[in-house]
């Protein structure tokens, strides 16, 4: 597994240094011009475009996206925003219709529309904006979630992709974190995100026009989520699940990688755990329920089909995690009890360390010198991850659980003096939520293989494994976050 790991990354490797040295940026694969304000059509030259904003009891953040929104440059009489609210608290709803309410008396064209039931979660919401009447003459949806703020000229530098190229049914930007300076934990989230943009979506997208759809800052053709089936409910991965039916029909996806839409990571351990429980779990529950699908498309390439099985499935959603998991925190540490066995672990910390140093300076050079914590950390998330990616191929009852993550956004400027205070949770909620049991049970077990490596072997393995026991420790006792 090792192996297949090293060769995934030699190919994206390969593919980013062809797109940076050769510049084939997807304005050269495709045609673009702008769509002029002088036209003798007036604003009927421009698009019908509907702009979505799932929302779910975030009222710490849903006015960063109503008002990135209705400050989007385009005529007024293009653009309808709908504000799918499936919020359960009352007086967040409540706060949700007087934002929109004040935009609407701006001339702003925006609509709350709330939800009676969470049915079906967010792919349930989109669908359901998608259905209502006044929605029918837009062409195009572009999907933001609560914390998502695109700046004005967002849809005028995308939405030439859509409007002159046909077959492409999605345009992708890149997410920006505006918070990614708040803690070491939201560091080590954006050297994991840039790393998925900067390589994973660009190289799918300049090689086989198919990506996995991130879920927000991304426009849709409307007629081509409707080829494709609509949305789907039936895994937690709604966005991916979208995305790999569109391209089965034929459909081409395109990154835009110099397109930022400014966004919020998750600054809690609790919050950040959630999400990529949820990341990993519905990509590895929707593998089952597409595969045969991918497999019997006939509108789709072999090279395609083997790209989407092996690359984006196989390796990257399942294999990634679980190798890493396996080797690191099981079987390089329990050689050290068996004098038998001689692996070269010397090989075994360098060359990802080497190969992380490299992603960082592509993908994040400002965080170089977090590198070498940096994986520390991703052995101890494959732990939670490995965990997920079976609940998701074993389609358990938890593996379609959904859990809106957390985001904090700026408080004090978003929040007035007559909005209510959320309670402080119990000090022992706090604790049972910070301590994590397993995440300690493999430090005590690292720390005991170390220090037998140190007692007993003639190598400097055990270095690494105290570092690592170290990391599991910080994690285990919730020290990172906020």
């Amino acid at each position: 597994m090792s192996t297949m790991l090293l060769i995934e990354w030699l190919y994206i490797g390969g593919v980013v240094l062809y797109v940076k040295i050769f510049g084939r940026k997807p304005e050269r694969r495709y045609k673009w011009e702008a769509v002029e304000d002088g036209s003798e059509m007036g604003s009927a030259a421009f698009p019908m475009i509907l702009v979505q904003i799932p929302l779910c009891n975030e009222k710490e953040v849903y006015k960063l996206s109503i008002g990135a929104a209705c400050s989007l440059s385009w005529p007024a009489d293009r653009l309808l925003i709908q504000v799918v609210d499936g919020s359960t608290d009352i007086l967040i709803k409540d706060m949700v219709e007087k934002e929109c309410m004040k935009w609407a008396n701006q001339g702003i064209n925006i609509i709350h529309q709330i939800r009676e039931t969470r049915g079906g979660y967010k792919a349930g919401a989109l669908k359901e904006g998608l259905n209502y009447n006044y929605v029918k003459e837009c062409e195009y949806v572009a999907i933001f979630d609560a914390d998502f703020q695109p700046e004005p000229d967002f849809l005028r530098r995308a939405l030439p992709f859509l409007i002159h190229n046909q077959d492409i049914a999605l345009v992708q930007a890149r997410w920006r974190f505006v918070n990614a300076d708040e803690c070491l934990l939201t560091r080590l989230e954006e050297m994991s995100l840039d790393y998925h943009f900067t390589a994973e979506q660009e190289v799918g997208s300049t090689v086989h026009a198919f990506f996995g759809f991130n879920g927000s800052a991304g426009i849709w053709r409307i007629a081509a989520i409707n080829e494709a089936g609509g949305w789907d409910d039936r895994t937690t991965a709604e966005d991916m699940d979208l995305a790999v039916r569109a391209a089965l029909k034929g459909w081409k996806l395109v990154y835009l990688g110099d397109l930022e839409v400014k966004s919020e990571l998750p600054s809690t351990l609790k919050a950040f755990r959630l999400q990529q429980h949820r990341w990993s779990c519905g990509p590895n529950n929707l593998v089952g329920k597409i595969m045969m699908d991918v497999i019997k498309s006939k509108k789709v390439s072999l090279w395609k089909k083997v790209y989407m099985i092996y690359n984006f499935f196989f390796v990257r959603k399942i294999v990634g995690h679980t190798c890493i998991f396996f080797s690191y925190c099981l079987v390089l540490p329990l050689t050290i009890l068996i004098p038998e066995v001689n692996v070269p672990k010397g090989g075994a910390v360098f060359i990802p360390c080497i190969i992380a140093a490299i992603n960082s300076i592509l993908a994040t050079p400002r965080s170089l010198h977090f590198v070498f914590f940096w994986i520390l950390f991703e052995s101890v998330m494959s732990l939670h991850l490995t965990k997920a990616i079976f609940t998701g191929l074993l389609g358990t009852k938890s593996a379609n659980e959904w859990i809106v993550t957390e985001k904090l956004g700026d408080s004090t400027k978003n929040k007035t003096n007559n909005e209510p205070v959320a309670p402080k949770e119990p000090r022992s909620g706090v604790l049972r939520d910070r301590i994590l049991l397993p995440e300690l049970g493999f430090a005590m077990f690292l720390f005991f293989s170390g220090g037998y490596g140190f007692l007993y072997r003639n190598d400097y393995y055990f270095v690494y494994l105290f570092l690592q026991g170290i990391t599991f420790t910080i994690v285990g006792f919730g020290l990172i976050g906020k």
